[in-house]
């Protein structure tokens, strides 16, 4: 950011956040090209999974005609490849939180979701509340409690943080005293319309990583498992919101890019695990719930300003002393209607 001194000298500042808080301990560039690796690295993660998942899974001839390496290499990313993809998207989100919302606030958003949900999803596969009777296969990394995957809290960091960033933009340009709730709500649904396509395929398709003890109306989950989420998403959401009191964040188009390029990714992920395991119907729903609500939201948002850290032009007395043009066609109309008065013509 940079503007001029009284003095007329330009000043720099280290890079900034949207509301002029530094946030970087290293520089903008290089934090930023770590924040584009992990995203890049989390991306490539899925990619990987996909690949995995869709077409050398259903080919266990290809498997058995590599090396003894190359299968205990197989071996080792199937078992940790979901690990890899989760934490690599949270420390996406955590650099990205930073550089457009400061430190301060990303860890009021980040303490929440991790330990809100973590609290949820314990409770959830000891009592079946709130989301109904399930429990963690392997494949996720290291369990809390012998439950919970420690990756799981991570997911619904980076996914909630992106859907709830993306549900902000009604709210930086209205002011009725509903809409901090009506963003809560909308971000909580962008999250559940993830797990929308997501959940079947993670639990009906070729190597399962949860199983549900109490099969339900929709693709053998209950239904009840949509109102956790929903529950859950927006009670971290709101925690978030009112720490953040009245230092919220204002985002603008540019600014999204990297919250809509996380959720996008993700919701693919979900979508292209759905559909090659033959489950059409989440697709479809979560494409009506998520992902077409998700780029409207960022399509609406504000285009950045391309006078934004510029600085304001200095003021020119002299200048400022001249009057509008209007008035001085005014005053000249007058002079010549005067000339063209009858009563002076012949006058001296």
């Amino acid at each position: 950011m940079r503007w001029f001194s009284s003095s007329g000298v330009l000043v720099s500042l280290p890079f900034q956040s949207s509301v002029g808080r530094s946030v970087l301990p290293l520089s903008g560039s290089i934090w930023q090209r770590l924040e584009a690796l992990a995203l890049g690295l989390h991306i490539l993660s899925l990619l990987f999974g996909l690949a995995g998942l869709l077409w050398v899974v259903p080919h266990p001839e290809w498997v058995a005609s590599l090396p003894p390496i190359g299968i205990q290499a197989f071996s080792l990313s199937m078992g940790n490849g979901g690990v890899a993809y989760m934490v690599f998207g949270a420390l996406a989100a955590a650099l990205m939180g930073s550089r457009l919302l400061g430190m301060r606030r990303l860890l009021m958003f980040l303490i929440p979701a991790v330990g809100i949900s973590l609290g949820s999803e314990l409770l959830g596969t000891s009592t079946g509340i709130p989301f109904g009777n399930y429990g963690y296969l392997s494949g996720l990394g290291y369990k809390i409690a012998g439950l919970v995957p420690f990756t799981i809290p991570l997911s619904w960091f980076y996914v909630g943080l992106s859907s709830y960033l993306l549900a902000r933009v009604a709210l930086q340009t209205q002011r009725h005293w509903l809409i901090h709730f009506e963003a809560i709500m909308l971000g909580a649904l962008l999250l559940t319309a993830w797990d929308f396509v997501l959940d079947p395929a993670m639990t009906r398709g070729l190597i399962p990583f949860w199983t549900w003890f109490q099969p339900g109306p929709f693709f053998g989950m209950p239904l009840q498992n949509f109102g956790g989420w929903m529950l859950t998403g927006a009670a971290f959401m709101t925690v978030a919101n009112l720490l953040w009191g009245e230092d919220q964040p204002i985002l603008d188009r540019r600014q999204l890019v990297g919250p809509l390029v996380l959720y996008v990714a993700n919701f693919a992920f979900a979508l292209l695990m759905s559909l090659g395991s033959g489950i059409v119907a989440p697709a479809g729903l979560g494409l009506l719930l998520g992902l077409g609500p998700a780029l409207g939201l960022w399509w609406s948002a504000e285009t950045p300003s391309p006078y934004r850290d510029q600085p304001v032009p200095p003021s020119h007395p002299e200048q400022d002393s001249i009057p509008p043009l209007q008035a001085v066609e005014g005053e000249a109309g007058q002079a010549w209607d005067t000339l063209e008065d009858p009563g002076w013509v012949g006058a001296k």
